[in-house]
Protein backbone atom coordinates (compact mmCIF):
# COMPACT_ATOMS: atom_id res chain seq x y z
CA UNK A 1 0.00 0.00 0.00
CA UNK A 2 2.63 2.54 1.02
CA UNK A 3 4.87 1.29 -1.76
CA UNK A 4 2.16 2.11 -4.30
CA UNK A 5 1.81 5.65 -2.96
CA UNK A 6 5.62 6.18 -2.98
CA UNK A 7 5.79 5.08 -6.60
CA UNK A 8 2.86 7.23 -7.71
CA UNK A 9 1.74 10.06 -5.40
CA UNK A 10 -1.12 10.89 -7.81
CA UNK A 11 -2.96 7.66 -6.96
CA UNK A 12 -5.34 7.42 -3.97
CA UNK A 13 -4.69 5.46 -0.81
CA UNK A 14 -5.66 1.87 -1.61
CA UNK A 15 -7.31 1.31 1.78
CA UNK A 16 -9.41 4.45 1.51
CA UNK A 17 -10.66 3.90 -2.04
CA UNK A 18 -11.33 0.24 -1.27
CA UNK A 19 -13.28 1.10 1.86
CA UNK A 20 -15.29 3.79 0.04
CA UNK A 21 -16.20 1.51 -2.86
CA UNK A 22 -17.14 -1.42 -0.63
CA UNK A 23 -19.26 0.84 1.61
CA UNK A 24 -21.20 2.15 -1.40
CA UNK A 25 -21.76 -1.39 -2.66
CA UNK A 26 -22.89 -2.51 0.80
CA UNK A 27 -25.45 0.31 0.85
CA UNK A 28 -26.71 -0.70 -2.61
CA UNK A 29 -27.00 -4.32 -1.49
CA UNK A 30 -28.90 -3.35 1.68
CA UNK A 31 -31.33 -1.35 -0.43
CA UNK A 32 -32.11 -4.59 -2.24
CA UNK A 33 -32.56 -6.60 0.93
CA UNK A 34 -34.82 -4.15 2.79
CA UNK A 35 -38.52 -4.64 1.91
CA UNK A 36 -39.51 -1.78 -0.39
CA UNK A 37 -42.72 -0.46 1.15
CA UNK A 38 -44.39 2.18 -0.98
CA UNK A 39 -45.97 5.39 0.32
CA UNK A 40 -46.92 8.83 -0.96
CA UNK A 41 -45.35 12.15 -0.05
CA UNK A 42 -48.38 14.44 -0.17
CA UNK A 43 -48.53 18.23 -0.34
CA UNK A 44 -51.89 19.98 -0.30
CA UNK A 45 -52.08 22.93 -2.70
CA UNK A 46 -55.15 25.14 -3.19
CA UNK A 47 -57.54 23.08 -5.27
CA UNK A 48 -55.50 19.89 -5.63
CA UNK A 49 -53.39 17.35 -3.77
CA UNK A 50 -49.82 16.79 -5.05
CA UNK A 51 -48.66 13.25 -4.27
CA UNK A 52 -45.19 11.88 -5.02
CA UNK A 53 -44.95 8.08 -4.86
CA UNK A 54 -41.88 6.93 -2.90
CA UNK A 55 -40.51 3.68 -1.58
CA UNK A 56 -37.65 2.53 0.59
CA UNK A 57 -35.52 1.67 -2.45
CA UNK A 58 -35.68 5.18 -3.90
CA UNK A 59 -34.89 6.76 -0.53
CA UNK A 60 -31.95 4.37 -0.05
CA UNK A 61 -30.67 5.39 -3.50
CA UNK A 62 -30.69 9.04 -2.49
CA UNK A 63 -29.02 8.29 0.84
CA UNK A 64 -26.36 6.18 -0.89
CA UNK A 65 -25.64 9.06 -3.26
CA UNK A 66 -25.17 11.31 -0.23
CA UNK A 67 -22.86 8.72 1.30
CA UNK A 68 -20.79 8.80 -1.90
CA UNK A 69 -20.43 12.58 -1.73
CA UNK A 70 -19.26 12.40 1.88
CA UNK A 71 -16.87 9.55 1.12
CA UNK A 72 -15.35 11.38 -1.86
CA UNK A 73 -14.65 14.41 0.30
CA UNK A 74 -12.94 12.14 2.83
CA UNK A 75 -10.88 10.46 0.11
CA UNK A 76 -9.85 13.73 -1.54
CA UNK A 77 -8.57 15.19 1.74
CA UNK A 78 -5.59 12.87 1.35
CA UNK A 79 -4.60 14.26 -2.06
CA UNK A 80 -1.21 16.03 -1.88
CA UNK A 81 -2.27 18.68 -4.44
CA UNK A 82 -5.67 19.55 -2.96
CA UNK A 83 -4.35 22.27 -0.66
CA UNK A 84 -7.26 24.30 0.76
CA UNK A 85 -9.56 23.92 -2.26
CA UNK A 86 -13.16 22.85 -1.81
CA UNK A 87 -13.93 19.38 -3.10
CA UNK A 88 -17.51 19.57 -4.44
CA UNK A 89 -16.52 19.58 -8.11
CA UNK A 90 -14.85 16.16 -7.75
CA UNK A 91 -17.73 14.42 -5.99
CA UNK A 92 -20.56 15.60 -8.27
CA UNK A 93 -20.05 12.85 -10.86
CA UNK A 94 -19.46 9.98 -8.36
CA UNK A 95 -22.64 11.02 -6.55
CA UNK A 96 -24.60 11.05 -9.81
CA UNK A 97 -23.04 7.70 -10.74
CA UNK A 98 -24.22 6.03 -7.54
CA UNK A 99 -27.75 7.40 -7.88
CA UNK A 100 -28.06 6.42 -11.55
CA UNK A 101 -26.74 2.91 -10.87
CA UNK A 102 -29.25 2.43 -8.05
CA UNK A 103 -32.16 2.94 -10.46
CA UNK A 104 -31.57 -0.03 -12.83
CA UNK A 105 -30.27 -2.20 -9.97
CA UNK A 106 -33.60 -1.78 -8.19
CA UNK A 107 -35.50 -3.04 -11.24
CA UNK A 108 -33.38 -6.12 -12.08
CA UNK A 109 -34.85 -9.48 -11.02
CA UNK A 110 -33.35 -11.46 -8.15
CA UNK A 111 -31.21 -13.78 -10.22
CA UNK A 112 -27.76 -13.93 -11.76
CA UNK A 113 -28.48 -10.80 -13.83
CA UNK A 114 -28.67 -8.74 -10.63
CA UNK A 115 -25.33 -10.13 -9.45
CA UNK A 116 -23.72 -9.35 -12.81
CA UNK A 117 -25.14 -5.82 -12.65
CA UNK A 118 -23.96 -5.46 -9.07
CA UNK A 119 -20.41 -6.56 -9.98
CA UNK A 120 -20.26 -4.24 -12.99
CA UNK A 121 -21.61 -1.40 -10.84
CA UNK A 122 -18.78 -1.86 -8.35
CA UNK A 123 -16.16 -1.76 -11.11
CA UNK A 124 -17.82 1.30 -12.65
CA UNK A 125 -18.00 3.19 -9.35
CA UNK A 126 -14.37 2.34 -8.53
CA UNK A 127 -13.05 3.76 -11.81
CA UNK A 128 -15.18 6.90 -11.54
CA UNK A 129 -13.79 7.57 -8.06
CA UNK A 130 -10.25 6.83 -9.25
CA UNK A 131 -10.55 9.11 -12.29
CA UNK A 132 -11.96 11.98 -10.24
CA UNK A 133 -9.08 11.64 -7.78
CA UNK A 134 -6.54 11.77 -10.62
CA UNK A 135 -7.98 14.91 -12.26
CA UNK A 136 -7.46 16.91 -9.06
CA UNK A 137 -3.92 17.56 -10.37
CA UNK A 138 -3.64 18.61 -14.03
CA UNK A 139 0.00 17.42 -14.01
CA UNK A 140 -0.94 13.84 -13.13
CA UNK A 141 0.40 11.25 -15.63
CA UNK A 142 -3.08 9.88 -16.39
CA UNK A 143 -4.89 13.23 -16.40
CA UNK A 144 -5.87 13.25 -20.11
CA UNK A 145 -7.04 9.63 -19.99
CA UNK A 146 -9.08 10.36 -16.87
CA UNK A 147 -10.72 13.42 -18.45
CA UNK A 148 -11.68 11.37 -21.52
CA UNK A 149 -13.03 8.60 -19.28
CA UNK A 150 -15.07 10.97 -17.12
CA UNK A 151 -16.49 12.63 -20.22
CA UNK A 152 -17.62 9.28 -21.62
CA UNK A 153 -19.00 8.22 -18.25
CA UNK A 154 -21.05 11.44 -17.96
CA UNK A 155 -22.78 10.75 -21.27
CA UNK A 156 -23.26 7.08 -20.40
CA UNK A 157 -24.88 7.90 -17.05
CA UNK A 158 -27.43 10.20 -18.66
CA UNK A 159 -28.17 7.57 -21.31
CA UNK A 160 -28.61 4.80 -18.74
CA UNK A 161 -30.81 6.96 -16.51
CA UNK A 162 -33.02 7.91 -19.48
CA UNK A 163 -33.50 4.27 -20.38
CA UNK A 164 -34.13 3.15 -16.78
CA UNK A 165 -36.68 5.90 -16.05
CA UNK A 166 -38.55 5.28 -19.29
CA UNK A 167 -38.56 1.52 -18.72
CA UNK A 168 -39.89 1.94 -15.17
CA UNK A 169 -42.79 4.06 -16.42
CA UNK A 170 -42.38 6.90 -13.93
CA UNK A 171 -44.74 9.84 -14.21
CA UNK A 172 -43.73 12.99 -16.03
CA UNK A 173 -43.37 15.16 -12.92
CA UNK A 174 -40.70 12.74 -11.65
CA UNK A 175 -39.06 12.05 -15.02
CA UNK A 176 -38.38 15.67 -15.93
CA UNK A 177 -36.64 16.81 -12.70
CA UNK A 178 -34.51 13.65 -12.64
CA UNK A 179 -33.39 14.10 -16.25
CA UNK A 180 -32.84 17.84 -15.78
CA UNK A 181 -30.54 17.30 -12.80
CA UNK A 182 -28.67 14.53 -14.63
CA UNK A 183 -28.23 16.62 -17.81
CA UNK A 184 -27.22 19.67 -15.76
CA UNK A 185 -24.58 17.82 -13.74
CA UNK A 186 -23.25 15.85 -16.73
CA UNK A 187 -23.00 18.96 -18.89
CA UNK A 188 -21.50 21.04 -16.09
CA UNK A 189 -18.81 18.46 -15.35
CA UNK A 190 -17.91 17.85 -19.00
CA UNK A 191 -17.67 21.57 -19.75
CA UNK A 192 -15.52 22.16 -16.68
CA UNK A 193 -13.11 19.39 -17.64
CA UNK A 194 -12.92 20.36 -21.31
CA UNK A 195 -12.88 24.15 -20.92
CA UNK A 196 -9.90 24.63 -18.60
CA UNK A 197 -11.78 24.79 -15.34
CA UNK A 198 -14.53 27.26 -16.26
CA UNK A 199 -17.98 26.81 -14.74
CA UNK A 200 -20.38 27.27 -17.66
CA UNK A 201 -23.56 27.32 -15.60
CA UNK A 202 -25.65 29.10 -18.25
CA UNK A 203 -24.71 26.53 -20.90
CA UNK A 204 -25.41 23.63 -18.51
CA UNK A 205 -28.82 25.05 -17.55
CA UNK A 206 -29.68 25.55 -21.22
CA UNK A 207 -28.63 22.00 -22.10
CA UNK A 208 -30.71 20.59 -19.26
CA UNK A 209 -33.73 22.66 -20.30
CA UNK A 210 -33.52 21.49 -23.93
CA UNK A 211 -33.23 17.85 -22.82
CA UNK A 212 -36.33 17.95 -20.63
CA UNK A 213 -38.31 19.80 -23.31
CA UNK A 214 -37.58 16.91 -25.67
CA UNK A 215 -38.25 14.36 -22.93
CA UNK A 216 -41.65 15.93 -22.19
CA UNK A 217 -42.71 15.51 -25.80
CA UNK A 218 -41.19 12.06 -26.28
CA UNK A 219 -42.73 10.77 -23.05
CA UNK A 220 -46.07 10.19 -24.77
CA UNK A 221 -44.66 8.61 -27.93
CA UNK A 222 -44.73 4.81 -28.35
CA UNK A 223 -40.94 4.46 -27.99
CA UNK A 224 -38.81 1.72 -26.53
CA UNK A 225 -36.55 2.76 -23.61
CA UNK A 226 -33.44 2.55 -25.84
CA UNK A 227 -35.06 4.76 -28.48
CA UNK A 228 -35.99 7.26 -25.78
CA UNK A 229 -32.41 7.32 -24.50
CA UNK A 230 -30.90 7.74 -27.98
CA UNK A 231 -33.23 10.64 -28.82
CA UNK A 232 -32.05 12.45 -25.69
CA UNK A 233 -28.34 11.62 -25.61
CA UNK A 234 -27.86 13.06 -29.11
CA UNK A 235 -28.84 16.64 -28.15
CA UNK A 236 -26.92 16.39 -24.86
CA UNK A 237 -23.74 15.44 -26.73
CA UNK A 238 -24.36 17.92 -29.53
CA UNK A 239 -25.01 20.97 -27.35
CA UNK A 240 -22.15 20.18 -24.97
CA UNK A 241 -19.65 19.85 -27.79
CA UNK A 242 -21.04 22.96 -29.50
CA UNK A 243 -20.24 24.93 -26.34
CA UNK A 244 -16.71 23.47 -26.27
CA UNK A 245 -16.10 24.24 -29.95
CA UNK A 246 -17.31 27.82 -29.60
CA UNK A 247 -15.09 28.31 -26.55
CA UNK A 248 -12.12 27.23 -28.70
CA UNK A 249 -13.05 29.99 -31.19
CA UNK A 250 -13.91 27.53 -33.94
CA UNK A 251 -16.04 29.22 -36.64
CA UNK A 252 -19.75 28.68 -36.08
CA UNK A 253 -20.28 26.54 -39.19
CA UNK A 254 -17.46 24.17 -38.29
CA UNK A 255 -18.41 24.24 -34.62
CA UNK A 256 -21.89 22.90 -35.40
CA UNK A 257 -20.77 20.23 -37.88
CA UNK A 258 -19.64 17.44 -35.54
CA UNK A 259 -22.43 17.95 -32.96
CA UNK A 260 -25.03 17.92 -35.75
CA UNK A 261 -23.62 14.71 -37.27
CA UNK A 262 -23.53 12.87 -33.94
CA UNK A 263 -27.05 14.02 -33.03
CA UNK A 264 -28.34 12.92 -36.45
CA UNK A 265 -26.63 9.52 -36.04
CA UNK A 266 -28.27 9.00 -32.63
CA UNK A 267 -31.68 9.93 -33.99
CA UNK A 268 -31.16 7.81 -37.09
CA UNK A 269 -30.20 4.82 -34.94
CA UNK A 270 -33.33 5.37 -32.83
CA UNK A 271 -35.46 5.22 -36.00
CA UNK A 272 -33.70 2.06 -37.24
CA UNK A 273 -34.20 0.31 -33.90
CA UNK A 274 -37.92 0.87 -34.19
Amino acid sequence: MHIMNEQDPFMPDANRIGMLTSTILLALALARLIPSTGFNLEVQFPGFLFAVPLNVTSIMGILTAGLTATGMDWLLRGHPSLSSRVTFQWWLLPTLTTFVISVPLSTLPNNRFWWVGFLLSGIFIFFVILAEYIVVDADAPYYSVSVAGLTSISYTLFFVLSIALNASGVRLFILLPALFIAALLAGLRILYLRMSGKWEIAWALGIGFVCIQLAAGLHYWPLTPVQFGLLLIGPLYGLTNLAINLDENIPARRATLEPSIVTALCWGLAIILR
